[in-house]
């Protein structure tokens, strides 16, 4: 192997698919099988594993007369090659590399995705099920085969050439040569088959659980595309459970926001929040809206007024008032949150400010379902049930509804 090698490059077909420039030819994981064939006889030779990422992959075969070498390695040769698609970048083009070097030996070969078809094809020569056929003999043949071939898809790891020797009395050389082609971004691991796997898994967390069916599909698949971008797929599989969880939940925010849901996750939370209070985490909850909600620009009045509730619950006046207050600024016409101003006001043994409050808006609603005076009641009795309030000034306020 120490002449100097030529070789043909041409255009033999395009390949109406688009695909990422950027990779390698992986020469560290090529195939290079050598075997001599009597006349007549047929062998099968399995290809090296395909790396993660495999997008195509060049291979040559070679006849040798005795004596003869090859001059250079496949491998090498491609290195003149930046990519798959030097010719024609953006429709792409499929290149074929032939060595000058080759006898007048022939043989016909077949490529199998499966070792047992490839193993009847030695017993029977049936190559209806090959992915590819050379039914001509050659002394020399050379491909890059891509993903529109039926012999590559994301998750090929092997192929095996079956060779048949064509010479009636001869015995000849054959030289098997594969290299694969990888695509930096395939590399990462996420085919389709793999990003299915996660479905099951991110369909069943708590956010998604609580999304309709369409919005919770556009969710899992922004998800999982999110993860893509930070984490191979292999090493956030390696991931244990709580990191899992701790990588998905760093995106759903931002996942939620590009379905088109941009309050959905504080208002997911603030939920989240009361109902840990209603089990008596109040002070969890606390912890909770301050956090993951109220820390942020984007928190609404209605995400403030959750956690002056969660306050006022705890018998933290002052902080649950400052909290209203926030919540008053930035939607001043919001009657849920001057209803717990009332509430507060009473509370703070301010009576007098809460009454005004409660007659301004007395005759309006809170809600399209509810009236203000409704939602005192329904208040007042609630408050009455919690005894680490002050009860003191309830009936006070009761006697302006009564």
């Amino acid at each position: 192997m120490k002449a100097k090698a030529s070789f043909f490059l041409w255009l033999v077909s395009y390949l109406n698919f688009a695909q990422s420039p950027n990779g390698y030819w992986d020469n560290q994981r090529a195939t290079t099988k050598e075997i001599t064939l009597s006349a007549g006889e047929k062998v099968v030779l399995k290809s090296e594993e395909f790396p993660v990422g495999t997008t195509e992959f060049a291979y040559r075969i070679t006849l040798l007369d005795e004596n003869q070498k090859m001059v250079n390695d496949l491998a090498s040769v491609l290195k003149a090659i930046p990519d798959p698609y030097f010719i024609g970048k953006g429709t792409g083009g499929a290149l074929s590399l032939v060595s000058s070097i080759s006898g007048s030996d022939k043989c016909t070969y077949a490529v199998f995705v499966d070792e047992k078809l490839a193993n009847n094809f030695v017993n029977s020569e049936k190559i209806e099920k090959a992915c590819l056929y050379q039914k001509n003999p050659v002394s020399k043949d050379a491909k890059v085969v891509g993903l529109k071939s039926t012999c590559l898809h994301e998750d090929t790891k092997q192929l095996w050439f079956a060779f048949k020797n064509q010479n009636w009395l001869m015995g000849e050389k054959i030289i098997l040569e594969i290299v694969p082609w990888v695509d930096n971004i395939a590399s990462r691991g996420w085919t389709k088959k793999n990003k299915e796997s996660l479905v099951t898994q991110f369909s069943a967390n708590s956010i998604s659980q609580s999304l309709n069916q369409t919005q919770r599909n556009k969710f899992v698949y922004k998800l999982i595309d999110k993860i893509a971008l930070s984490h191979r797929f292999q090493d956030f599989k390696n991931l244990s459970a709580t990191e899992q969880n701790l990588v998905i939940e760093s995106y759903e925010e931002q996942a939620l926001v590009e379905i088109g849901l941009p309050n959905y996750y504080n208002d997911y939370i603030s939920r989240k929040a009361k109902g840990l209070a209603d089990k008596g985490a109040v002070e969890q909850a606390i912890e909770m809206m301050k956090n993951k909600v109220v820390s942020k620009l984007n928190a609404t009045a209605l995400n403030y007024n959750v956690l002056g509730e969660l306050y006022l619950m705890s018998n933290q006046f002052e902080k649950a008032f400052q909290s209203f207050q926030n919540a008053e600024k930035l939607d001043p016409s919001e009657l849920k949150v001057k209803m717990n101003l009332a509430h507060t006001y009473m509370f703070m043994d301010e009576v007098s400010k809460s009454k005004e409050i409660h007659k301004k808006y007395t005759s309006q609603n809170i809600s399209a379902n509810q009236t203000w005076k409704n939602k005192v009641i329904n208040d007042l009795a609630r408050f009455e049930k919690m005894q680490n309030l002050p009860q003191e000034n309830i009936k006070k306020i009761w006697r302006l509804f009564n």
